[in-house]
């Protein structure tokens, strides 16, 4: 015997909504919440990381292209930091200023340098390097807990739903006293329902925690590779570049590691203009006031 029109009008979704308990209905509002929540870091993380690639591209073209490290101080200056490229250059300069700035005795406001400027020049560098990756890192990683707890328990909780679904369903047709396949395939088909559901919100949130995990396992690998050459340029001053810019790079290299390695004449070296061929100079003949 075929069912009825109004039979099968009966069934469905908005028919397993009117018939849901409390339980049935607390857990279509969990899954509700996992699914707005996952769909919201898709699209906001996923905006801010293809932003993000962009800007680090035009970053680091303009810094391997920058004739010395002024001319990429000054570039962060006009844009400032807006993707972990920058913020790890921006944590190197900030560092040398702070060492040096912490060593020199004579300059005006000089404060305590404290447990976090411990160390030798060297040290206190990488200690900056190394805290603007992990800022980085965590950065990238935000949401990423939320997408795997979702991908991972979303079909068990739809799961959940369904058991409590046909539990609830078999009673209503034991008291109806009908056993025909018509009354049960309809009620079984809904509580079905759930496990579909839980797919649904999982699906989505496994797929987008692998491929935020890739793009930030890719960023990262390049932002400690990237970081060792910062470290060498603001450590020893060595780029590698085209000739006719080296003398420029070899003069502004030499000028930060005369701060950083002479911290009690950086106010002089400030003052001084810095020239690609330095030549050594006596304290008396700086000391010698120029001809007018």
């Amino acid at each position: 015997m075929e069912p009825s029109a109004n039979s099968l009008s009966s069934l469905g979704f908005g028919h397993f909504l009117s018939q849901a308990d409390a339980i049935a209905s607390f857990i279509l509002v969990v899954m509700l919440v996992m699914s707005i929540g996952t769909w919201y870091l898709i699209v906001a993380k996923g905006l801010r990381l293809f932003f993000a690639q962009r800007r680090s591209k035009t970053f680091l073209a303009d810094f391997w292209r920058a004739s010395s490290l002024d001319a990429v101080a000054r570039r962060l200056r006009e844009t400032g930091i807006s993707e972990p490229f920058s913020h790890l250059v921006h944590h190197g300069f900030t560092a040398v200023e702070q060492h040096c700035a912490a060593d020199c005795e004579d300059c005006e406001g000089k404060k305590p340098r404290g447990l976090i400027g411990a160390g030798t020049p060297d040290e206190f560098l990488t200690r900056a390097l190394k805290r603007a990756i992990a800022q980085d890192k965590a950065r990238m990683e935000h949401g990423q807990t939320f997408l795997a707890t979702v991908a991972s328990s979303a079909p068990f909780i739809g799961l959940f739903g369904t058991v409590w679904g046909i539990y609830h369903a078999l009673i209503a047709i034991g008291m109806s006293g009908s056993s025909s396949l018509d009354q049960v395939a309809g009620p079984v088909g809904e509580a079905l329902i759930m496990t579909a559901l839980g797919l649904a919100v999982a699906i989505p949130a496994a797929v987008a925690y692998n491929a935020f995990a890739r793009a930030s396992r890719n960023t990262l690998a390049e932002l400690n590779s990237f970081a060792h050459d910062v470290f060498t340029f603001l450590a020893t001053g060595a780029k590698c570049g085209p000739a006719n810019v080296a003398e420029s790079v070899m003069a502004t290299s030499e000028r930060i590691i005369a701060r950083y390695g002479n911290p009690d004449k950086a106010s002089d070296t400030a003052a001084t203009t810095p020239t690609p061929t330095p030549t050594p100079t006596t304290r008396q003949t700086s000391a010698t006031p120029a001809a007018a």
